[in-house]
């Protein structure tokens, strides 16, 4: 899609005259104004609504970007679109929900419409295309999820490689000899998500600083396929875990799963649940590192609300500057506790 910068190349002037043009802020000669117009029709180019363009005119709209599946019900999708939608409102602004898959073309849309002040990412890739596009855009935007080139854009997140390095070291001071990771699902992981990336990264980290081997097993999306996985996990023998890590939003699926192989949890098994929603049942019982999805939210339409700002207020002809300037908030990991403590049983420290 054709940018500003084509548009001003092919009527031989600068990108500034462009953006004259469309706000009306300085006088430009018809001339001038007929070549702009002859760029902008034969690129197909759509100026903004909003912000860059029309710099004066505010929504109160941030856009929340949530590429999903269709069909596909995830519950931390929902607790985030209802915090960041309190975090809105208290700051005066309202909450637009787009959940296009194209998560490059969903998100331009949104940007080209002028419907959005900001937007606000999630879903997020190490190497996100997004961000590439937002900043061509000029469109302010933060994300939920910590990025390779942590200086391109305003980011927070859970330090998902701290949280998993906690949590093997917990188990294996707690005598556990015998620990499996389980990650998010293959396909997360083949999209290079970043939490499931940062979490696999975390698992070796604590492996490594407690002298562990920790085996990485990647759990897949289809609930019988991740049964039979399990059970294969779990079967009887001298290798059979006596821990999980379960970075994986079903931790009843792993417990069910235990008990199908005849395995009590805690007594023969403990599960520790990385990512576990405040409050949810399935996990509230095991020791987990809770997702703190209020606090996240919070912060995340913070730094959405002062990008706007501060796109507003640069001078047109101004470019974005590069990297250092944004901003991240990593929150620390707290492991809590369950219903039974961590220490490995007698029969697993015997193994």
């Amino acid at each position: 899609m054709a940018t500003i910068r084509d548009v001003a190349r092919r009527a031989g002037v600068a990108p500034s005259t462009v953006s004259y043009v469309f706000n009306g802020s300085r006088t430009i000669s018809e001339e001038t104004r007929r070549r702009v117009q002859e760029a902008v029709d034969a690129l197909g180019y759509h100026p903004r609504a909003s912000a860059r363009t029309l710099r004066s005119s505010r929504t109160q709209v941030i856009a929340l970007a949530v590429p999903r599946a269709a069909g596909l019900q995830r519950s931390v999708d929902g607790r985030f679109a209802i915090d960041v939608s309190d975090a809105a409102n208290a700051l005066g602004y309202d909450l637009l929900l787009t959940t296009s898959q194209e998560k490059t073309e969903g998100l331009r849309r949104v940007a080209l419409s002028g419907l959005a002040d900001a937007a606000v990412l999630m879903a997020v890739d190490l190497e996100d295309a997004r961000i590439g596009l937002v900043r061509e855009l000029s469109f302010p935007a933060a994300l939920i999820g910590r990025p390779t080139d942590e200086g391109a854009l305003p980011w927070t997140d859970l330090d998902w490689e701290a949280a998993a390095a906690l949590a093997v070291r917990e188990l294996v001071a707690a005598g556990h000899r015998d620990l499996v990771y389980l990650s998010p699902v293959e396909a997360e992981v083949a999209a290079r998500r970043s939490y499931a990336l940062r979490g696999i990264a975390g698992a070796g980290a604590g492996a490594r600083e407690s002298g562990r081997r920790v085996e990485i097993v990647r759990a897949v999306a289809e609930p019988a396929a991740m049964t039979r996985r399990l059970h294969a996990l779990l079967r009887p023998g001298p290798d059979r875990p006596t821990a999980l890590v379960v970075q994986h939003p079903s931790a009843d699926h792993v417990v069910a799963s235990a008990a199908a192989a005849g395995l009590r949890v805690p007594e023969d098994l403990t599960v520790v649940v990385l990512g576990a929603l405040p409050g949810d049942a399935a996990s509230r019982s095991l020791p987990r590192v809770e997702l703190p999805v209020e606090r996240l939210s919070k912060e995340v339409v913070r730094l959405a609300v002062a990008a706007a700002d501060a796109a507003r207020e640069r001078p047109e002809n101004e470019p974005r500057q590069p990297g250092p300037s944004a901003t991240g908030v990593l929150l620390s990991p707290v492991l809590l506790p369950g219903d039974a403590p961590l220490s490995a049983s007698r029969t697993h420290q015997a193994r």
